[in-house]
């Protein structure tokens, strides 16, 4: 059997999410900003193989799985964020770490690895939309309105892994945890031995779905914090009742999926299985037939068995590799507009090869560095996440 991919086509409304124009019946910051470059000169291929041979052990270049194939087939080793991190403080002896990702996964490898270790970001630029949605003062500023009314010493902070090194130090500052998108439900249970409340950062939607859909939680449970409105938007009653604090932010690509989208694929494939990862919105959580990581979707697509169908919520390059890989199975798209994660896909082959190149001149450009006390307390709050009962394996002790 042959793949049932289709190439999504230039229509208008897939040129309007890479960014020919604004999308007003979405959330505010879920547009897809600038035009994805067309495929990279062939040429490039042979030279990026080329310098990272040269380089040879001395260089390990992670690849994320939302990077496009082009940039993926020079990675040493693919997966989330975390896994990554973990994956570079394993390799100690690689003097360089080369990041194909976005600008926090890389501050979590060079607070993991080693200090001899540098970390290289091909691409400045390459920024996460989630995480910028979450600063440093912004978050402070939420403290203090919680400090004013008393309610910070029953107050734990929880930050996704997406967030800065910035975010991860406060949480570490202030007793708190770090937690992914499949070790939430644990690191928030960690949360509630520790305080009658928690404050949830960056991503509403990862926070929302746990503390309802695993802890038992109501809706009313959970108040929505808005950094832009004082006092968040929220009396001092809301703050004061709320078990899950929740910070207004998403992903600019998950929060794309909505209600309609399930619906209009189970009418056009009868028998569809939708799977979705738990940064969608609640309602698209609740009416997907699995939610997980995308550790987990990949795996659960990789066990399905042959003629199945999925409707897959998630980044468009990583369905579209899992369907090329999977053609004894139709695998698509959730939502018939395609979306793209425009930072992630600024890592193209030619700033991948500018950086392996320059790398072979001995020059490090890009260099991801976090200072030593912001690194500090972000890894106190990582440590915690690993203390978790059943928590991914810590990385050596060589690490930082």
């Amino acid at each position: 059997m042959t793949s049932t991919w289709v190439e999504p086509s230039a229509t208008a409304t897939a040129l309007l999410l890479l960014g020919r124009g604004s999308d007003p019946a979405s959330e505010r910051g879920v547009e897809c900003p600038g035009e994805l470059p067309a495929p990279s000169d062939p040429e490039l291929v042979a030279r990026a193989a080329a310098a990272k041979a040269q380089l040879g052990d001395r260089v390990f270049v992670l690849g994320h799985h939302y990077q496009r194939d082009e940039v993926i087939q020079f990675a040493d080793v693919t997966g989330d964020s975390f896994k990554l991190a973990r994956e570079a403080a394993a390799r100690p002896n690689a003097e360089y770490v080369v990041f194909c990702g976005v600008h926090f996964m890389a501050e979590s490898a060079d607070i993991l690895t080693t200090n001899q270790q540098q970390v290289v970001l091909p691409d400045l630029a390459a920024g996460c939309s989630m995480a910028d949605m979450a600063a440093l003062g912004q978050v402070e500023a939420a403290w203090e309105t919680l400090a004013d009314l008393g309610l910070t010493e029953g107050t734990v902070p929880v930050t996704y892994m997406n967030s800065s090194a910035d975010i991860k130090g406060f949480v570490g500052r202030n007793g708190g945890v770090v937690c992914t998108s499949s070790n939430a439900k644990r690191a928030l249970e960690w949360a509630y031995q520790q305080g009658q409340r928690v404050l949830f950062l960056p991503d509403q939607h990862l926070g929302r779905n746990t503390a309802v859909l695993e802890l038992g939680f109501s809706l009313d449970d959970c108040v929505l914090y808005d950094p832009h409105k004082p006092n968040g938007g929220l009396t001092a009653g809301q703050l004061r009742d709320a078990r899950m604090i929740l910070w207004r932010g998403h992903c600019s690509v998950h929060g794309r999926f909505t209600l309609d989208s399930v619906n209009d694929v189970r009418e056009r494939v009868p028998g569809v299985n939708v799977l979705v990862h738990p940064e969608c919105r609640h309602e698209v959580v609740r009416a997907a037939d699995f939610v997980g990581s995308t550790e987990y979707i990949i795996k659960t697509i990789e066990a399905a068995p042959a003629g199945s169908a999925w409707a897959v919520g998630t980044e468009l390059n990583l369905v579209r590799r899992l369907a090329l890989a999977n053609p004894d199975k139709q695998i698509m798209f959730l939502d018939r507009a395609v979306c793209y994660c425009s930072t992630m896909n600024r890592i193209d082959l030619p700033h991948l090869v500018w950086a392996l190149e320059e790398l072979v001149a001995g020059r490090v450009v890009n260099q991801i560095t976090v200072g030593a006390e912001t690194a500090h307390q972000a890894r106190v709050a990582l440590d915690q996440m690993l203390a978790l009962p059943g928590a991914e394996n810590r990385p050596p002790s060589g690490a930082r």
